[in-house]
C-alpha cells in the first residue's frame, strides 16, 4: 500500500503528517506508526500526526507519539498540523480545530503558528520541582549548567521514578537567562528520549517560572535546543488563561510510505 506523507518540524521537533480525510490510514497499527517514525528504518520523527475531518471544527489532529501509541496533546505538533491545514487550504489564517485536549484557536503568518492552549487550573510546586499538565503532563526544575546535564539519563530516571511512573511524565529543565527568558530541555515520554524542543513542556516552563516568581512576564522567550518558542498568558487568581504557544514551522519534505 502506498500513502503520501508530508515531514513538518517545529524548533525541531518533527512529525509525519498525513492527510486522512479519507480515514484511509490505519491508526491501531501501532507497529507501523512506531516504524514510520523510527529514525533508521523508517522516516524518521518524533510523532505522527494525521489530520482528519470533523463536522464541528475545520479539522481534527490525531497524534501518536513515536511509539506508535496514541498520546496526550503535542504542542508543536499542534503548530504544524495548522501549517499542514494551510498548506492544504483547507484554512487560510484562522482556525479552530479539535484535539484530544479539546478545542484550539491557530492563526499562521507566512509559516509562523500562534496556537492557544487550555487554560491550567493547577501547577503543584515544591522546593524541588513543578508538576502541571498543558495538555501533556509536565515536570519542570530549575537547573544551572543546563547543557551539561545528561537528558537521557536524568530524564529517564524521573520519568520511570514512583509516582510519575504510573502514566509517565515529560522532564523539563530549565536556566533562566533574564527575566523573560529561560533555557530549557525536554526528556518527552513515548519517544523515550530527548527531544529537540517540545511545545507544551516550553508553556509548562513560561507557567511553572511565573507561578514560583522567577519571573513578572507574562510574555516569555524558551530557548529550545531546536529554535526558539514565545509563550504568553494572562495569570489570574487560580488558573491561567489565555495561553498561547508562538513560533517558526517548517515543510522539510513529502514522499510516499509504502507497506
Amino acid at each position: 500500500m502506498k500513502q503520501l506523507f508530508y515531514k513538518y518540524q517545529g524548533t525541531g521537533n518533527d512529525f509525519v503528517m498525513i492527510d486522512n480525510r479519507k480515514d484511509v490510514f490505519d491508526k491501531h497499527n501501532t507497529a507501523l506508526i512506531s516504524h514510520l517514525c523510527n529514525r533508521r528504518t523508517g522516516v524518521g520523527a518524533d510523532g505522527l500526526i494525521l489530520l482528519e475531518s470533523d463536522s464541528s471544527y475545520d479539522f481534527r489532529m490525531v497524534y501518536f507519539n513515536a511509539d506508535g501509541n496514541e498520546s496526550t496533546m503535542c504542542g508543536n505538533g499542534g503548530r504544524c498540523i495548522v501549517a499542514f491545514a494551510n498548506y492544504l487550504g483547507i484554512i487560510e489564517k484562522n482556525t479552530e480545530f479539535v484535539a484530544i485536549d479539546g478545542p484550539h484557536l491557530a492563526r499562521i503568518d507566512a509559516a509562523f503558528v500562534e496556537l492557544k492552549m487550555q487554560d491550567v487550573s493547577e501547577v503543584f510546586s515544591n522546593d524541588n520541582y513543578h508538576l502541571l499538565d498543558t495538555g501533556s503532563p509536565h515536570y519542570v526544575a530549575l537547573q544551572s549548567n543546563l547543557q551539561g546535564i545528561d537528558m537521557n539519563l536524568e530524564g529517564s530516571r524521573i520519568r520511570h521514578t514512583a509516582p510519575f511512573d504510573r502514566s509517565g511524565v515529560n522532564v523539563n529543565f530549565a536556566e533562566k537567562i533574564n527575566d523573560d527568558t529561560f533555557a530549557i530541555r525536554t526528556y518527552e515520554r513515548g519517544v523515550e528520549g530527548e527531544t529537540l524542543s517540545c511545545g507544551t513542556g516550553a508553556t509548562a516552563v513560561a507557567i511553572a517560572m511565573h507561578h514560583s516568581n522567577q519571573t513578572t512576564s507574562k510574555s516569555i522567550a524558551l530557548e529550545t535546543q531546536g529554535g526558539v518558542l514565545q509563550v504568553r498568558f494572562e495569570p489570574l487568581s487560580s488558573f491561567y488563561s489565555d495561553v498561547w504557544l508562538c513560533g517558526p514551522t517548517k515543510q522539510v519534505f513529502k514522499g510516499d510510505l509504502e507497506w
